[in-house]
């Protein structure tokens, strides 16, 4: 049983391989390769340009965040009790303008990302581009996060800072707060608004990327140059 079982085993990894070097075969080093080194990670480069281009600098525009439920910036789980008492007792205009500025700081900071990610683009090797390209749908995504999210966290952070001073958030939230802490049977909050929208506002950017990653590995019409065409070629075959 333990023979039949392994033979069934190797049978399946050997179809599995079989058709992972199909595409491999087509990659350099193989006499069959039809694109170079340099052509595939310029394909897999040109991806993730396009998605910083087309998507993220939609999050730099007014309601950029606020607008769009794929990243709209909610309330953390223990302000929530706040939105829901302010709304209680009739200071649903507080409320809903405390959530706004807290996504138009987030829209304010991402416009500092930019040359983050451009560097970490530049930076790429074959081999990253290689294993992008053989991955899943948003193995590029996940790239661009593994290398720019320290950087991006130290830089986003006090941006979001001052954006919450530059948009009036830092006042909204500082009479949100006085307000409820007034309320009797409340417990006092003081929240590190800071670094929830720093987080919120990451998670957002790379979700915006992995939505134009996806488009271009999934659909044909998103491949708009023959660069990225001719790679992704490659990566409909495994």
């Amino acid at each position: 049983m333990i023979k039949k079982i392994s033979l069934a085993l190797c049978m399946f990894l050997a179809i599995s391989c079989n058709e992972l070097q199909q595409v491999v075969n087509q990659l350099p080093g193989s006499t069959n390769s039809v694109l170079s080194n340099e052509a595939i990670a310029n394909g897999l480069k040109e991806a993730l340009d396009q998605g910083i281009e087309k998507q993220v600098s939609k999050l730099t525009q007014t309601d950029g965040f606020y607008k769009n439920d794929l990243v709209k910036i909610l309330l953390p789980e223990d302000l929530q009790k706040v939105d829901k008492t302010l709304r209680d007792i009739g200071l649903g205009n507080l409320a809903d303008e405390g959530l706004k500025v807290l996504n138009r700081a987030a829209e304010d900071a991402v416009s500092e990302a930019t040359p983050i990610f451009v560097n970490a683009v530049k930076e790429m090797s074959f081999t990253d581009a290689k294993d992008i390209l053989l991955g899943s749908n948003n193995a590029a995504t996940t790239y661009l996060e593994t290398k720019t999210n320290t950087e991006l966290y130290a830089k986003f952070n006090p941006v979001i800072s001052n954006s919450f001073k530059k948009v009036g958030a830092d006042k909204i939230w500082s009479s949100i707060i006085t307000k409820y802490n007034a309320i009797p049977l409340t417990n006092n909050i003081n929240p590190d608004l800071t670094d929830y929208v720093t987080e919120e506002a990451l998670s957002g950017v790379y979700k915006m990327i992995a939505v134009e990653e996806e488009d271009i590995r999934t659909k044909l019409s998103s491949r708009t140059t023959d660069v990225l065409k001719k790679v992704f070629a490659l990566q409909d075959k495994k």
